[in-house]
């Protein structure tokens, strides 16, 4: 698989542990974020990573900077993606499974080398389950489109899902 990778500043040494073990599993990674210890402002990384998510570029992206939640910010911004900030691996896991997020973000403050370890691994070895869950995806690409959800049509559907 062809990941992009993004950091800012705080996060360089997580990063090339994060790329180094994606190599290894056989990954081809692209790197889009900064190996210098100079301030770097991680929206300029969260959005090259989430404009070449969305372009194709490559099929997922991992985010990292000092909490993970900037950086997802900047890539939510990007229309098409869905980036989610975990900190253990089972979020991660569903995020994937019941979201089907393109991009996972953490925070080199918030977690460790192992746990961003496993975190990665539990979101690439997870699946769109789609089915009930595609509703949801749908509706929040609604939302991204319009602005608006059109919540009547919605709630008319069977609930039960």
């Amino acid at each position: 698989m062809r990941i992009g990778i993004g950091n800012d500043h705080v996060a360089i040494e997580l990063k090339s542990i994060i790329k180094e073990h994606l190599e290894a599993q056989g990954h081809e990674v692209v790197d889009y974020g900064t190996d210098s210890a100079e301030r770097f402002d991680y929206p300029i990384s969260g959005y090259k990573v989430a404009r070449a998510v969305a372009a194709g570029e490559v099929e997922r992206g991992v985010l990292i900077c000092g909490t993970g939640v900037g950086i997802s910010l900047a890539a939510n911004k990007v229309h098409g993606i869905r980036a989610c900030v975990c900190s253990e691996p089972y979020s991660a896991k569903l995020s994937r499974e019941h979201n089907n997020t393109n991009i996972i973000a953490f925070g080199a403050r918030v977690v460790g080398q192992e746990l961003a370890k496993m975190i990665v691994d539990a979101w690439l070895g997870a699946e769109f389950e789609g089915g009930r869950h595609q509703r949801r995806i749908d509706m929040l690409a609604e939302i991204e489109t319009t602005q608006a959800l059109a919540a009547a049509e919605w709630q008319a559907m069977d609930a039960t899902e």
